[in-house]
């Protein structure tokens, strides 16, 4: 059985037992979370929703909290003298799906 929920703005196709990324969830290490925009169910009976699936669900273990690798943002203009250099670490969290309700 698979699932599609939604989280951080982004769309993410999830299984049992399953590690994910996904935008940073204020919830400390250890804990679970739902969530319950499912947008679709997939497995024997398959359960689509208009916009969200009534009554499903889906829990994840958080199983850390962390920041991805940092990206250089520099910007240029030629023969300006401008040049503006930063730097960039998108906070994330990583999940293990525990469960899928139907």
């Amino acid at each position: 059985m698979y699932a599609i929920i939604e989280t951080g703005g982004k769309q993410i196709k999830v299984q049992e037992g399953q590690e994910i990324y996904v935008e940073k969830v204020n919830v400390e290490a250890g804990e679970t979370v739902t969530f319950d925009k499912v947008l679709f169910v997939g497995g024997d009976d398959t359960k689509v929703g208009a916009p969200f699936v009534d009554g499903a669900s889906v829990t994840a273990k958080v199983e850390k909290q962390g920041r991805q690798k940092k990206l250089t943002v520099f910007k240029y203009k030629p023969k300006k003298n401008y040049k503006r250099k930063q730097g960039h670490r998108q906070p994330y969290t990583k999940l293990v799906v525990e469960s899928i309700k139907a």
